[in-house]
């Protein structure tokens, strides 16, 4: 993958994924505590897997750069998206409005992730300004395998600096940059040291160890305006995503091939809002004191897990190339080219 695919890969990622959010501010018609129950069910498998995707790519080697030597690389991750990720089950006796139209009590619907292979159409009832109800129809929100869309993609910057003996600071980067109404932006900060380098004889042992700290942090946004069912004004979904990779890393320490592992946790916390101003057309939903909505809802989720590493790295000159595959919740592939000194 060249560096413009892996940043196209960020593109698609960030456009499809918060515009396949559309029909989510329709939800709001049946009130404030119906679209937070269905929303969390729909957004929650997304920001786990963002989670545990931007934790990936941080370590090839537990061996560290010399002070002052450095490393630059582009990287891309593509983390596997389970099957039991892409449905959840909706049953209305969770929703105090929320009904599907065909009559249906409960079924399995499309996450972020998922599809619907036909249309689901749900209702809810309103109240008009003479006191009557009136229902209102609308479809529940596709997801990303409506775009034939199986992996999660990431792509960043990646730099390794040497500070001092057996120690090195890491930074991973990309810029916020915007694809029609959506944006998407990641850093990330770690520093990793290696055990090893204290051993006496530390040139004559095959293997280096050191350990690694990281912090990780996304941001995306979603711009839209639909005055179908509800209009309003500032209109965004917006994702914000910290996290904390601690891992412990082994290598060879061979001149051309090296082959790496490594054992990590990963912990995180992920906040889904929807802002601005929303105003449902047709009347009040039920269990409401009035039809409009100021930055109406706020979804967190927190993850954590262990994962596994493994992985290999060519080195030729001043390029290097690395190829891993890391086992958590969500199974990742990584891959990228380094230039360094």
């Amino acid at each position: 993958m060249n560096f413009k695919n892996l940043f196209f890969s960020c593109f698609l990622l960030s456009s499809f994924l918060l515009s396949s959010q559309e029909n989510l501010e329709n939800l709001l018609a049946a009130g404030l505590e119906d679209a937070r129950t269905f929303t969390a069910g729909y957004i929650g498998p997304v920001a786990e897997g963002l989670l545990f995707n931007s934790a990936n790519g941080w370590i090839q080697e537990a061996t560290v750069k010399k002070p002052f030597r450095f490393d630059i690389s582009i990287v891309g991750n593509g983390s596997f998206i389970p099957a039991s990720q892409r449905k959840f089950v909706m049953n209305t006796a969770d929703y105090n409005v929320l009904r599907f139209a065909d009559g249906s009590v409960s079924k399995e619907v499309a996450t972020a992730f998922g599809r619907n292979e036909q249309p689901v159409r749900v209702y809810s009832e309103v109240v008009k300004p003479d006191g009557g109800l009136e229902r209102v129809e609308f479809l529940l929100p596709q997801g990303l395998a409506s775009a034939n869309i199986n992996i999660l993609p990431t792509a960043f910057l990646h730099a390794r600096m040497g500070l001092f003996k057996a120690t090195e600071v890491k930074l991973k980067y990309f810029p916020e940059i915007k694809q029609k109404d959506a944006k998407l932006g990641i850093f990330g900060a770690g520093i990793q040291h290696e055990f090893t380098a204290w051993l006496p004889a530390e040139k004559l042992f095959p293997v280096a160890v050191s350990g690694l700290i990281a912090y990780n942090h996304l941001g995306g946004s979603y711009d839209f305006f639909d005055d179908i069912i509800v209009t309003g004004t500032d209109q965004r979904f917006r994702l914000k995503q910290n996290s904390m990779l601690y891992q412990l890393q082994a290598s060879t320490k061979l001149p051309v091939i090296n082959f790496y592992g490594g054992l990590g946790y990963v912990s995180g916390n992920s906040t889904f809002d929807v802002l601005g101003t929303y105003e449902v057309i047709d009347g009040t939903p039920l269990h409401e004191t009035g039809n409009i909505f100021r930055n109406p809802l706020r979804i967190k989720n927190k993850v954590s897990g262990i994962r596994g590493t493994l992985g290999a790295k060519l080195s030729v000159g001043f390029f290097k190339l690395h190829v891993d595959y890391t086992i958590a919740e969500f199974n990742n592939l990584s891959a990228g080219l380094h230039f360094g000194v």
